[in-house]
């Protein structure tokens, strides 16, 4: 009975794989077999369709982790729609970055300006929501100039 080359586990004849460590082992098959999947290897995203992936990318002020881990994984690298969803719904969170951390602290000094970065944060907060509801409905709809921002993202990818 042979050995791995890599760990020593015992492999068959026949194995391409270890099934331990995954190494590649000389005496193979002739075709290539794929690695057997370990718990650790395994796609996270395996049970998760296009449609939700994009949906999780609109989750008011969390949307930003489903999105880089969208954008991140090997499942939705040929999708260019679920990464223009995910790269909208990234751009949506900087735009609420920017209105709570940039324009709100301006506001202290002009009484007037703190209503307009309330409407500001309302007017993100309710895309959010829009996107959520237009994303689980099966449409792609492109706000303006984050959407553009988000085309050509995706585009440059490729």
């Amino acid at each position: 009975m042979p050995f791995c080359t890599q760990c020593g586990s015992e492999v068959q004849p026949t194995d391409t794989f270890c099934a331990a460590c995954g190494a590649v082992q000389g005496g193979g098959a002739s075709a290539p077999e794929a690695a057997p999947k370990s718990a650790s290897s395994r796609d996270p995203f395996e049970g998760l369709d296009e449609r939700r992936a994009a949906i999780f990318c609109y989750v008011p002020l969390v949307g930003w982790i489903a999105s880089i881990v969208v954008l991140a994984a090997e499942r939705f690298r040929n999708s260019r729609e679920t990464r223009f969803h995910a790269f909208q719904g990234l751009y949506l969170f900087v735009a609420w970055l920017f209105v709570d951390w940039v324009f709100s602290p301006f506001t202290h000094w002009a009484e007037p300006m703190k209503a307009i970065s309330s409407i500001m944060k309302v007017g993100v907060f309710g895309a959010w929501i829009f996107m959520l509801v237009k994303t689980s409905q099966g449409e792609t709809f492109r706000l303006p100039l984050l959407g553009e921002l988000a085309d050509r993202s995706v585009s440059e990818q490729k």
